[in-house]
């Protein structure tokens, strides 16, 4: 099945550019149980992170923005970014978890995507 995407406008272009940038990424990255993928996905209100072992299906850690020490906070996105890319990074060396493979999403990496990858990486995880 072919991922071309037609002639598009706009935030659609967008869309599917990062659903092509995802596909292209995902055939090089999966989670092992020694090294489970960090999953970062990003909305325009929220922040969530994920770390799965794809081989048994399981998500061993997670954190987001709707945590309820993060919701309600101070500061902007990047800063509750930077929050939640601690607490999953606590999170998982609670549940063993030393190293990561780091999946963006098909997102850039920058923004509140870089911010929550360098608390994590300031917490412990190693990528």
């Amino acid at each position: 099945m072919a991922y071309g995407v037609k002639i598009a406008k706009g935030n659609a272009y967008k869309r599917a550019a990062a659903k092509r940038r995802h596909i292209r990424i995902r055939k090089r990255i999966s989670g092992t149980s020694e090294r489970p993928r960090l999953v970062v996905t990003r909305s325009n209100r929220g922040i969530f992170a994920q770390v799965i072992d794809d081989v048994q299906g399981h998500t061993l850690a997670s954190a987001s923005t709707l945590d309820a020490s993060i919701r309600g906070g101070e500061g902007d996105k990047s800063a509750q970014a930077q929050k939640v890319g601690a607490l999953v990074a606590e999170r998982a060396k609670a549940a063993g978890v030393e190293a990561v493979v780091f999946d963006r999403g098909g997102k850039q990496y920058a923004g509140r995507i870089a911010a929550l990858a360098d608390a994590a990486r300031e917490a412990g995880l190693k990528f």
